[in-house]
């Protein structure tokens, strides 16, 4: 046991250095969750918050702003392959929380893989910038000279982060990253009893040295002023109770400063059975295999966790025995420490008399004691002893069976632990599962539901009429019972939150959380200024063309295909001569692909056709032919050719008209870690009136220098 002289104040990280306060200041003890030994003192008494938000908005932001979005998105793969060099150690202090191995997983490589996950999202999906186009153009003049179009930017502010004890790893990563991708600083508040993990992280983060000075700040500690400091530029996230949410909701500066705010809290996730998923079924295992395991990891304390289990009154109690018998064989309740532990103890004794307390009161609603039992448990200790430890956070799984399925109790009740309520519903004529899709919106909102079934008809009546009540569905049954990341797992691609009680926000969902942290806007003007400002070229906007003159071409430019990255600019174009079109080609290439269809092999159904004025060429026929006008064939910086984007066709090409390419280097993005990069051009076929008959992007691999042919 530590001794009093002995026990450290877990420091805040703020201004890129370590702080702790003065001596005698007040502070909560953080305990470990088995054994209640204080591990360390907490507390931010004396901490500058308006420095902290200051530091951030200004050497954060400039230091975030020198990079593009796919270097900060090089710099989050960086960092998460040094984490992943650290997790043992962090590990060991995740056991202190009361997490076992597999929770720690969850927590710490979970949230290494959202550092991964980003990065390669971010350098995927956006610009080797930092202004990311959102939309298509819209014409606001018949002459084209006055265009607009919606970007977004970065918040010029910080994003401050509150989050909940039971994930300070993962909550404070998946935050992190898209706010790092987007640019802006982030301030972590992590909760009390675990925030020495969090702490833990954090300095880990700093030895790494690869984050950009003012971009994460740590504050170790009750902040309750910290919102005082913050305005319109700033956005805040947080995870916790509604009942914490709602005060900092209510907040001046948020409720009229126009600070962003986001929330995920409380959450009353169901899972339903089918009627189809009767026992001996791989649904009904999968079923119960899903409940026993949110019931249990992290001893029950995840916003995510199912909460009720809505099952066919037939089945109450098949599922009820099913899920005792599981519990019976596989947990094994005690200090994670130990061997062949599979739940630990909840985060803090607190914590445990307040699930206590939940379920007392919901048992005095209507509930009634199906599974397990609220008196302290025998549990093993770290040294493989079984004794009760009255000092540690530990709770046997609970399961409740209801006689009313819409008891308010069960549906507006969470007991933030091991405890899941079992709900019986009746099916109706032809399967009819609408009692079922009700009980499951009497929640008010829930981040998550699960749908249990092999039965496609109840699959879509219960997933179309739960989805509005929910942030995610995971529709489960023996097809993907084993390749599920499962109900209670959030995943970066994919948006977490939910309305209603769950807090009405969104995080994660890939690149629209990026989003999130920045704002968009609308902007009108010429195609030249707006080619200035989002650096992709517009139509309308100047270029310089080589090729034929006779079509704008500027005599003695040079083809952009010969001109690497270091050479080429936005607006460098090429365009082509005419080539006629005969009735020959048309049937040379139908024949050639086999591609027969009636509007360029047969005149007179063609002729009908109320689109074509007879037989018309292949379209691919054209774009082959573009191809052909626009490519310059010596070897040099244009590498490959990889692919089309928004091809369409516009105008028919009949026999014995002709066509014509103009090529335009449209958006230009270099690769940070290859000596190549991408060139979108934008290329559009004409004919020879001047009609457009075809419009699309080409996408090549050009060289950063020209060096491989010379």
């Amino acid at each position: 046991m530590a001794t009093a002289t002995s026990i450290e104040t877990v420091p805040s990280y703020i201004q890129d250095a370590w702080w702790t306060p003065a001596d005698g200041a007040r502070s909560t003890d953080a305990r470990d969750a088995s054994t209640g030994e204080v591990l360390a003192r907490v507390s931010a008494e004396g901490l500058d918050l308006a420095a902290a938000v200051h530091h951030g908005r200004t050497v954060g932001q400039a230091a975030l702003g020198t990079l593009t979005i796919h270097e900060r998105a090089l710099k989050l793969r960086e960092l998460a392959a040094y984490l992943n060099g650290r997790r043992e150690e962090l590990y060991a202090i995740s056991a202190r929380t009361g997490a076992t191995k597999i929770d720690s997983m969850v927590d710490i490589d979970g949230g290494i893989g959202v550092l991964f996950t980003f990065s390669s999202k971010g350098r995927r999906e956006l610009p080797n910038a930092n202004v990311i186009v959102d939309g298509p153009v819209e014409v606001l003049s018949k002459d084209g000279s006055f265009i607009g179009e919606h970007i977004y930017t970065r918040i010029p502010g910080v994003a401050v982060q509150i989050n909940a004890f039971n994930f300070p790893v993962w909550g404070m990563l998946e935050k992190f990253a898209p706010a790092f991708i987007a640019g802006v600083p982030t301030i972590v508040k992590p909760a009390t009893p675990s925030g020495y993990l969090a702490e833990a992280a954090v300095r880990a983060i700093v030895e790494s040295g690869i984050l950009p000075a003012g971009s994460l700040q740590l504050i170790s500690g009750s902040a309750r002023n910290l919102l005082d400091q913050l305005d319109y530029r700033d956005m805040v996230s947080f995870t916790g109770s509604a009942s914490t949410a709602n005060l900092l909701k209510n907040h001046p500066n948020v409720a009229h400063g126009g600070v962003r705010f986001t929330s995920e809290t409380d959450s009353l996730n169901a899972a339903i059975l089918g009627p189809d998923a009767v026992p001996g079924t791989p649904e009904f295992d999968a079923f119960i295999k899903s409940v026993v395991t949110e019931m249990t990891v992290k001893a029950g304390q995840k916003c995510t966790s199912i909460r009720r289990a809505i099952v066919p009154n037939g089945l109450r109690q098949a599922v009820i025995d099913a899920i005792g018998a599981r519990i019976t064989e596989r947990v094994v309740v005690g200090d994670p420490r130990a061997a062949g532990v599979t739940m630990g103890a909840l985060a803090s004794l607190e914590q445990l008399a307040d699930v206590r307390s939940a379920v007392e009161t919901m048992l005095a609603a209507g509930g009634e004691l199906a599974f397990g039992s609220l008196d302290a448990p025998r549990v093993t200790r770290a040294d493989g002893t079984v004794d009760a430890v009255a000092d540690g956070a530990f709770m046997s799984p609970v399961l409740l069976s209801w006689a009313d399925a819409e008891a308010p109790a069960v549906h507006a009740l969470e007991a933030f632990g091991p405890v899941t309520s079992v709900l019986g519903y009746d099916t109706h004529d032809g399967g009819d599962v609408s009692e079922a899709v009700r009980l499951a919106a009497l929640g008010a909102g829930s981040l998550v539901a699960t749908v249990c079934t092999n039965d496609p008809g109840v699959a879509r009546q219960m997933v179309t009429g739960i989805a509005a009540h929910h942030g995610r569905v995971l529709v489960l049954n023996r097809e993907d019972a084993r390749t599920s990341t499962g109900h209670g797992s959030p995943v970066p691609h994919l948006v977490h939150g939910g309305p209603g009680r769950a807090g009405g926000g969104e995080e994660l969902g890939g690149i629209r959380s990026v989003k999130h942290h920045m704002q968009r806007t609308a902007i009108q003007g010429s195609p030249n200024m707006l080619t200035a400002v989002t650096g992709v070229w517009h139509t309308g906007a100047d270029r310089t063309a080589a090729g034929s003159v006779e079509f704008g071409a500027v005599a003695g430019a040079v083809h952009p295909f010969r001109k690497s990255l270091a050479e080429l600019r936005i607006g460098d174009a090429f365009a082509s001569g005419l080539r006629q079109v005969t009735l020959e080609d048309i049937t040379a290439f139908a024949n050639s692909t086999e591609d027969t269809f009636y509007a360029h092999t047969n005149a007179a159904a063609a002729e009908r056709n109320p689109f074509f004025p007879g037989i018309v060429a292949h379209g691919y026929l054209l774009v082959s032919w573009a191809a052909g006008l626009f490519v310059e064939p010596e070897p040099g910086p244009v590498l490959a050719n990889y692919g089309l984007e928004n091809l369409r066709f516009i105008t028919p090409v009949a026999a014995g008209d002709s066509i014509r390419v103009t090529l335009t280097a449209k958006k230009i993005t270099p690769r940070v870690t290859d000596e190549y990069g991408e060139v979108c051009w934008d290329a559009i076929l004409h004919n020879q009136d001047g009609e457009i008959v075809a419009t699309y992007d080409v996408l090549t691999l050009v060289e950063k220098e020209d060096t491989l042919y010379k």
